[in-house]
């Protein structure tokens, strides 16, 4: 009844056919792929109907159902992050990729997989539960350093193209370092690392699922607890603080969040791209308003849409294997953003 009292009819209905379509999609996923299970199996086996194939029980619980729930969460968590960033920098191209976030918690990863495999012998990613949470752990040091550092150089400078271009080369030299990680590496670790980073949600399974889902449902809604500065910072600095708003101490911790967000999806899916961008668009352009209660929702919600259409997509029935999650999330991703930016140039024109 809260969330419905601050939708409009029309963005009550929109967000309404969204969850739906969230649950449609997440229902293909159990079913579809290149074994077909009928809907009536998927639905019997999610009661522990043991009367279904064993195969079919294994595919669902063990593959489809925990790469289905690493999708939802992590298109919302990227999406989430995208959204915060955008509003903190005011710049619509800001991002967890274009300002440098995963590219800080990729080369944290490459010193867990590479530099461990080539000073102690031992690929650190290899080792069960210890090693999960020695790659989350670097992926949140090499974000949360880039962060800090994006923050500091933000206060520093006013521009935000001067900004953004700081994030590329942050990337670039990311970038270079695991370049040279790479040359001192084994083969073995150099393509453990490079099928890492073509990014994928079918690698959380087993022992990796619980600590994933449980740090995501801890983050995803504290990050709600922000929508309120958040609201406040789209006045500006000077409104913010007329307001009672600690500017410093909010951005802080709404860029503490959209990188924590950041990257755990990194350590444990590999770096993906264009969502945490796309979807914040793509929302405004949906609702059509810029009221942090209504997006925060939307976001989560169509940013687990389009990370399960892509998660469908990868794997759809004909391709040996699954396609890389990057290939398409950066097909469906990019047109979104060009399309909502040709949009908007169109609509400045014309008035």
């Amino acid at each position: 009844m809260y969330l419905k009292s601050l939708l409009k009819d029309k963005n009550y209905i929109l967000l309404t056919v969204s969850l739906l379509t969230l649950v449609l999609l997440f229902g293909l996923n159990l079913a579809v792929g290149s074994v077909s299970i009928p809907f009536k199996s998927v639905i019997n086996i999610l009661l522990r109907d043991s009367q279904e194939s064993i195969v079919w029980q294994n595919i669902i619980f063990k593959s489809r159902l925990p790469q289905s729930i690493t999708a939802i969460l992590a298109g919302s968590g990227l999406a989430i992050s995208g959204l915060q960033m955008q509003t903190v920098f005011r710049n619509p191209l800001a991002g967890p990729s274009v300002l440098g976030v995963s590219s800080g918690a990729s080369l944290g990863v490459a010193f867990v997989i590479l530099l461990s495999g080539s000073i102690g012998g031992v690929v650190l990613s290899k080792v069960g539960f210890i090693g999960n949470v020695a790659i989350t752990i670097s992926a949140i040091i090499g974000s949360m350093a880039v962060m800090s550092l994006i923050l500091y150089v933000s206060q520093k400078v006013k521009g935000n193209v001067t900004l953004l271009i700081i994030g590329v080369m942050i990337g670039y030299i990311a970038s270079a370092i695991i370049g040279v990680l790479k040359f001192f590496s084994v083969e073995e670790d150099v393509k453990a690392y490079v099928i890492w980073g073509l990014g994928s949600f079918s690698r959380v399974s087993g022992n990796q699922i619980a600590p994933f889902v449980i740090m995501m449902l801890i983050t995803i809604p504290l990050s709600f607890l922000l929508i309120k500065q958040m609201n406040i910072m789209l006045l500006g600095d000077g409104y913010a603080r007329n307001l009672g708003l600690n500017i410093n101490r909010s951005r802080a911790l709404i860029i503490a969040s959209a990188g924590i967000l950041t990257a755990i999806v990194t350590a444990y899916c590999g770096p993906i791209v264009f969502l945490g961008m796309a979807v914040p668009h793509l929302c405004r352009s949906i609702f059509k308003t810029s009221d942090h209660k209504l997006l925060m929702p939307s976001v989560a919600i169509i940013g687990s849409i389009l990370a399960l259409g892509c998660n469908l997509i990868s794997r759809m029935p004909g391709f040996e294997g699954a396609l890389p999650i990057n290939s398409v999330t950066s097909l469906i991703g990019a047109p979104i953003v060009a399309s909502i930016i040709f949009k908007k140039r169109a609509n400045e024109t014309s008035e």
